[in-house]
Parts: structure tokens; sequence; C-alpha cells
């Protein structure tokens, strides 16, 4: 028996697996989130020479992850999750280093490319291992905790990276970053256990006729759809235009006397505080869709609120009431990960082949967040900024009703 398996109805082990796989993939996820924020305001000092760049190299590593996706799925029915971990760590430590001496965009898409494959691997390595290791009456408690835990590494990429490369640069940023990752090593080799992989009779089964039978099944399409579209309008054009969207409608903010916050600072701050909040609202939003009623009503409030929120901040607001909307969508977004995520690990049990089904989910999102960066800026150069957040609010309304026509799934 697989040893991810064992831990099925271990809910403190379950748990450790689910607090060891987030820690490690937050110090892995600072130098990533970083670029979010300064890239978009450093690509010149970056070595790059129009801003399209930029939308390319923040979505060039989700496009990446599209062929290796099912190479990883089939990677790791061979080696240990923790062995996939730590590929991962060292891959991310060394691209993040790299970054602070990239000077030309064809080293930038190589080092994209590279996190792409270090991410696939955490993404991959850590829903195999939670869905393996929960039930549907914890599951998306587990999420949760998961992606509010991972949230933390976010949180320091989007705030430390915002404030301090206002102060002292990117390269710098990067170097420091890039050191932070290392200290994932010695941490996944104690908090991960060795020897956890999906079922491999599960996983060689994919063959092209089965692909297609699953892809059949409403459930199966329904949670493709929103995980492809949401992760399109948050991780995607949300979070590749945010401090874009800060200049346009803020620019520096004055707070005391001649303190003021800069752009990327400011953007930083409001994504931060996403992920400051995150360890605790994701849990919360999961155990509330653990719950007799399902997933389906939390999940359709949260899509509602974000469309309303992000349609709003196109509007020319005031300064307050503008932030307080772009707080309260990432409060909605905070729902619509970890239940998106949930959903899906539902689905897979339900249906069987869960490797498929979670390798499929995962190849779509990143569809969805390699699709995003390039729409928004696209939309900026034909429209504005502003279009792509009517259009983000739009998609996040179509996946309402699709969610509106559907009865949640029964609980087991």
């Amino acid at each position: 028996m697989p040893a991810t398996s064992a831990l099925r109805h271990d809910d403190a082990a379950a748990r450790r697996l689910a607090r060891g796989m987030a820690v490690v993939t937050a110090f892995c996820l600072t130098g990533d989130t970083m670029l979010y924020i300064a890239l978009p305001l450093c690509w010149e000092a970056c070595g790059l020479n129009a801003l399209w760049q930029v939308g390319v190299l923040l979505a060039v590593n989700r496009l990446v992850r599209l062929p290796l996706n099912p190479l990883v799925r089939r990677m790791y029915l061979r080696i240990p999750q923790r062995t996939g971990m730590l590929l991962a760590v060292v891959l991310a430590a060394a691209t993040t280093l790299c970054y602070a001496v990239a000077q030309s965009f064809a080293l930038w898409l190589l080092l994209r490319c590279l996190w792409g494959l270090a991410w696939t691997l955490l993404r991959l390595g850590a829903l195999f291992a939670l869905v393996a290791a929960s039930r549907q009456d914890n599951r998306g408690y587990l999420m949760g905790s998961y992606n509010g835990l991972v949230r933390l590494g976010s949180l320091a990429g989007m705030l430390g990276g915002g404030l301090l490369a206002d102060i002292f640069g990117f390269a710098a940023v990067a170097l420091l970053f890039g050191l932070l990752t290392l200290a994932a090593v010695p941490l996944a080799l104690r908090l991960i256990p060795d020897g956890g992989r999906p079922d491999s009779a599960q996983g060689r089964d994919a063959t092209t006729l089965l692909v297609r039978r699953h892809l059949r099944l409403p459930a199966m399409r329904r949670i493709l759809v929103t995980g492809f579209l949401v992760t399109l309008v948050f991780q995607g054009i949300y979070a590749a235009s945010l401090s874009r969207m800060v200049a346009l409608h803020v620019g520096e903010l004055a707070l005391f006397g001649a303190l003021t916050l800069g752009c990327a600072t400011l953007a930083g701050t409001l994504q931060a505080l996403r992920w400051f909040w995150e360890p605790w609202l994701a849990p919360w939003f999961g155990r509330l869709s653990d719950g007799p009623r399902g997933r389906a009503p939390v999940l359709r409030a949260c899509l509602a609120g974000a469309a309303c929120a992000l349609a709003l901040v196109a509007l020319p607001l005031p300064v307050p009431l503008w932030l307080a909307l772009l707080l309260f969508s990432q409060f909605c977004a905070t729902g619509l990960s970890t239940l998106a995520d949930a959903a899906a690990s539902d689905t897979a049990e339900q249906h069987g082949h869960p490797t498929l089904t979670l390798a499929s989910y995962t190849f779509i999102a990143d569809c969805g967040s390699a699709v995003g960066p390039v729409l928004a800026y696209t939309l900026q150069d034909w429209l504005s900024m502003d279009a792509a957040f009517v259009t983000a609010a739009a998609l996040l309304l179509l996946v309402l009703l699709l969610w509106g026509r559907q009865r949640p799934a029964t609980r087991r």
C-alpha cells in the first residue's frame, strides 16, 4: 500500500503532510511572486526591450507546464514525492538567483521555463498526496490549510519584493530570495515523508480513449472550466497587472507629510494582505464547504462577489473605495482557489482515476494562468488596463452561470 494511502483515515498525519508540502512550496514561491510586482516596473533594468516581453515572461512558465504536466505525472509514478519536491526546490533556487544577472530576453525565457518545471513538481506532488490522504468531509479544510500556508511564500514575495525593489533594486532582491529558497532543502527532508507516490496502476491506464470518456462527464467539464477561468482571472490577469492598475488609478500614495508609498510597494502590500489572511481564511472557507450543503453555495457567493468587485475597480472611484474593492475581490479569490481545488479533488475521488483527473485539472488551470498575463497586456495595448478587469469580471460571471445550473455533488 502506498504511504499516502495509509494516511487516509489519520487526520493528524494528513495535517502534518499538508503543512510539510505547504511550507516547502511557500519558500519556493518567493522569487516567482516577487516578479509580478517588480518586473512590470523594473523591466528595463532587467535587460528587456518592450513591455510585451513582461507579459510573455509572466506567462511562459505556465505555458511550458502544459506539456510538462503529463510528464511529471508519470515521473511521480516512479519516484517518491520527497524526491520530486527536492528537485523542485533546487530548480526554484537556481532560477531565482539567476534573475539577478539575467540581461536578455532569451535567458529570461529559459529561466521562466525552468521555474515552470519546478512548480509542476510542487503542485502535482502536493495534490496527489493530499487527495490520497483526505476524505470528502475534511478535504476542504486540508486544501485550505495547504493553500493558506503556501500563501505565506507569496506574502514574502509580494510585500518584500515590492518594498525591497523600491529601496535596493531588483538584483539585490533576486539574490536574497534565491538564498531564502535554498532553506527549503532541509525542510523538505524533514517535513515530507519518504516513499509516498500515487498508485501506479491508476497512473498507467490514461489511454486516449479513457481521457476522452473522462472529459465527457459533466462534473469533469464543469471543474475544468472553473479551474481554467478562475486561474486566468486571478493568477493571470489580476496578479500580472495589479501594479499597473495601481499606477493608473492611485499612483504614489501619500501617507503622512512627505512619506509616500511607491507603486511597487503599494501593489505588493495589497497582494500581500491576501497572503497574510489566507492561512486563517482559506481553511475557514474549506471547512464551510465541507458541511452538508456542499461546496456549490459558497463557490457561487465568491464568484458573484469577485465579479462585482472587479467590474467596479475599472471605474474612476475615490481611492479609499477603490482599494476596498480590490481587497474584497482578493477575499473572494481566497475562497475560489480553495474551493476549486477541493471540488477537483472530490471529482477525482468520485469518478475514479484520481491522478488523471488532477493532472487534467492542473493542466487546464495552467492554461488559464498562462493566457491571463498575455490577455491583460494585449487588452491594455488595444483598449486599456481597465478593460482587462472588466473582462475578468465577465469571465467570473460565466463560471457563476455554469454552477448555477448544476446541483452540488452528492455527499458521501
